[in-house]
């Protein structure tokens, strides 16, 4: 039997509350690098720059797809589905001729006509520029759609500061959607043949 009551509890010895030893990490210098800043001034939230709402100013120039030749004359190349519009365009007195005819004469549906003169009109050069145009392939939505397309690039190759207007109002982007083919054993692109059960 033991000797010591059961209400005394054995004293435990004290241990040291010391925080353990961090060993010092010498600093390393980095050697600054030059890295390539931007030309361009940082846009901030609230800035007078975005609050313009105009172009960005950009110290490279957008791709020009229309070309100048040598006479002063801008040329551009329009598609749509499997239309191809050549088109023409110089400094005159509003004429406009596709394939030879007069525009109402080629372009019967007033809705055509309209989507052909909406890319000048939004230049504000309706009575001073001459069009000509060559157009093949396709029908009739098909060549408008290929002939817009043209007027908008050969009006970047004239005047480029008008590439935002005319990119913003989507003169300038390829319209991609074509026909599906038709598939093997199918009446069209997707549709089977009616199915008998008996």
């Amino acid at each position: 039997m033991s000797t010591d009551t059961p209400n005394e509890e054995p004293e435990v010895p004290e241990v040291a509350s010391a925080e353990p030893e961090v060993p010092e990490v010498p600093e390393i210098s980095v050697p600054e690098t030059s890295v390539p800043k931007s030309s361009l001034s940082e846009l901030k939230i609230g800035s007078a720059a975005a609050s313009t709402g105009g172009a960005p100013a950009l110290s490279e120039v957008p791709v020009v797809w229309g070309k100048l030749d040598r006479f002063g004359v801008a040329m551009g190349t329009g598609r749509r589905k499997t239309a191809v519009a050549r088109v023409r365009i110089k400094e005159g007195s509003g004429g406009f001729i596709i394939n030879g005819r007069a525009l109402a004469e080629y372009f019967v549906v007033e809705r055509d006509r309209a989507m052909v003169m909406a890319p000048i009109e939004l230049v504000g050069k309706v009575d001073q520029l001459d069009v000509t145009i060559r157009v093949n392939g396709g029908g009739t939505t098909g060549q408008t759609g290929a002939v817009v397309l043209g007027i908008g690039r050969a009006l970047q190759g004239l005047m480029p500061e008008t590439h935002y207007d005319l990119a913003a109002a989507g003169y300038l982007t390829r319209d991609s959607r074509m026909v599906e083919r038709k598939k093997y054993g199918l009446r069209k692109a997707r549709r089977a043949f009616q199915f008998s059960k008996r």
